[in-house]
């Protein structure tokens, strides 16, 4: 099921970050996992690389996602914000901890 980029403005966001362990960065391969993952929830999911200039970017979009070349050994920011948030952040903080599964 897929949701808009951004919740209401009225709408809490949850938010988490974890470390990118990848030695290449979140690359494509990596970006697409975590682009599916984001995709089976309802809540809006946001991703942000560790800058706070940087724009939030919807998680649920591969090419946004690997647009950011977010590097390695730098926090990658997530934020969720519906009835499944924290269960969204939770996972994709799990799923990035774990390197992605690689």
């Amino acid at each position: 099921m897929s949701s808009p980029a951004t919740a209401p403005a009225d709408v809490e966001w949850i938010e988490g970050a974890a470390v990118i362990v990848d030695p290449t960065g979140l690359h494509a391969r990596p970006a697409v996992k975590l682009t599916k993952l984001a995709k089976t929830f309802a809540a809006a999911v946001e991703v942000r690389p560790d800058d706070a200039a940087a724009p939030w970017v919807n998680a649920k979009s591969p090419n946004a996602v690997m647009k950011m070349k977010a590097a390695h050994g730098a926090p990658l920011h997530i934020r969720a914000a519906g009835d499944d948030a924290a269960d969204a952040v939770a996972a994709l903080t799990a799923l990035v901890e774990r390197n992605f599964d690689a």
